[in-house]
């Protein structure tokens, strides 16, 4: 019985459905979903108007030590730390050029010979058959991938993101090693001066038992008077050894930092009294997030971030290719050569995921907890830079004051002080008080040389936390969303 007209119709029919249905289980992103927000200026208080002060490039020379601008220089010149960040720059240059490389044409030149013996009773015929024959293929090939869905557009600007992040992270790293050699000079620097107070202490010491002891010859003091000068002498030439030591040990880290042997600054002799500290700014403005490298990084690492979802998502869609050869094949080496042998070839190629248990969605989500935990450390990022700035601020505007109530009280006790050691040689007061005067005295000179180096070390944090003068490359390497600084939301294109 022969089948019904219309059953050719019917197929064609079936195969569609068919075809569409197959088409409708092909992998699929899902539902999109939104990302974590991005803090925005206005939400963290900061003035909408540039009104931050201008950090030198090289802000360490405003401190006005020139022995401290050479080791700056020697540490960003040589510390392997830096080194290290340089070296991830490279590698992330390098995989940006790979990424571009990979998407641009591909073209290669092949050669195979081989020699094989044929089967009498394989598909080849007499003369073939049971023969040994040498065959050789030289060939050139080329594949060039057509974007038309993004992908590779996506992949690169990844890449790209990441090296301008790696950028940003070396001239963070760079503002951090400036900041800590500074700030261990003036460590350095304040230990030092720590000990001129106490040296002193013991020359004072010296000559206050010297006096004891000529007053108990004269029998105007006894030997308890005497005893109790002689034991002062041990603890102050403690307090000396004990200080000296951490000067070694800020030399050895001053050394490291500046990529030198540990006995390098051993005659090292930095003080304080040369170094300056500028004025605070008034308020805080918006343009700090342009200015620190480390807040540029995170915000470069959520463009990778973003990226790197937009090429999951286009993941779904098919790869268009051209491929093209054109070479010579032959069996027989004395024919490779001829006209007869060359084999052409061109024509697109069409890839659609359409089955893959999930991978491609899995994927997907794996870049969107990515982009989130971005945009997350860029966030984190930012308010610790506000809290730098705020506490380093404060810091300064509490030592103002707190070195001027020091200066009043130092002028006093040193009064008090000069007036103990008149009535003490008139025989006029007693030894006890003029130790208790002594004792005064050092404390607030040792106080002074604390908060005079608490105020240049809240210093060198506030430039610090400005961005230590560096600067970002211009407009021509940012991303489209840099320009508002923390964005409230992100494209739709690019949610996972």
């Amino acid at each position: 019985m022969s089948p019904p007209a219309d059953a050719p119709r019917r197929r064609a029919l079936e195969a569609l459905l068919a075809g569409m249905a197959l088409v409708a289980g092909c992998a699929s992103p899902g539902p999109a979903r939104t990302p974590l927000p991005m803090a925005t200026p206005a939400a963290l208080g900061l003035a909408a108007e540039a009104s931050l002060p201008v950090v030198p490039e090289q802000w360490w020379r405003s401190l006005g030590d020139p022995a401290l601008d050479a080791l700056v220089e020697r540490a960003l010149a040589g510390q392997p730390s830096l080194q290290a960040v340089a070296a991830r720059l490279a590698r992330a240059e390098a995989a940006a050029q790979a990424v571009a490389a990979a998407h641009g044409p591909q073209a290669g030149l092949g050669l195979d010979l081989s020699r094989q013996r044929y089967p009498e009773h394989g598909l080849y015929p007499p003369p073939l058959a049971g023969s040994q024959r040498s065959s050789a293929t030289l060939q050139a090939s080329g594949v060039l991938e057509l974007d038309f869905f993004g992908r590779h557009g996506a992949a690169l600007e990844a890449a790209l993101g990441q090296q301008r992040a790696a950028s940003a992270e070396l001239a963070a790293a760079r503002v951090l090693l400036a900041g800590r050699v500074a700030q261990a000079w003036v460590g350095l620097s304040s230990l030092i001066g720590q000990r001129e107070v106490a040296v002193r202490a013991l020359a004072q010491r010296e000559a206050m038992l010297g006096l004891t002891r000529q007053r108990v010859q004269a029998g105007f003091d006894t030997r308890v008077e005497l005893r109790q000068a002689e034991a002062t002498l041990p603890e102050a030439r403690q307090q000396i050894e004990a200080l000296e030591e951490q000067i070694s040990l800020a030399r050895h880290q001053l050394a490291s930092l500046s990529g030198q042997p540990p006995g390098a600054l051993a005659t090292l002799q930095p003080a304080l009294a040369p170094l300056q500290a500028g004025p605070l700014p008034a308020r805080l403005g918006a343009d700090l997030l342009g200015r620190r490298a480390d807040i540029v990084a995170a915000r470069w690492r959520v463009e990778a971030a973003l990226q790197d979802v937009a090429a999951a998502r286009a993941q779904f869609y098919p790869d268009v290719n051209l491929v093209g050869f054109i070479g010579l094949s032959s069996i027989g080496l004395d024919q490779l050569l001829q006209l007869g042998s060359r084999n052409i070839g061109f024509g697109p190629a069409l890839r659609l995921p359409l089955f893959d248990g999930g991978r491609l969605r899995a994927q997907l989500q794996g870049r969107g907890a990515d982009l989130d935990a971005a945009i997350a450390a860029y966030n984190g990022a930012l308010l610790e830079a506000l809290r730098e700035v705020a506490d380093a601020g404060t810091s300064l505007q509490s030592l103002d004051r707190q070195r001027q109530e020091q200066a009043q009280a130092q002028a006093a006790a040193e009064s008090a002080y000069e007036l103990a050691q008149l009535r003490y040689r008139a025989g006029l007061g007693t030894f006890l008080t003029v130790l208790s005067a002594e004792t005064s005295v050092l404390a607030q000179r040792r106080l002074g040389v604390d908060l005079q180096a608490r105020a240049l070390d809240a210093r060198i944090a506030l430039m610090r936390a400005l961005g230590g003068g560096w600067s970002d490359a211009g407009p021509a390497t940012r991303p489209a969303h840099a320009a508002a600084a923390a964005p409230a939301a992100l494209p739709e294109s690019t949610r996972p």
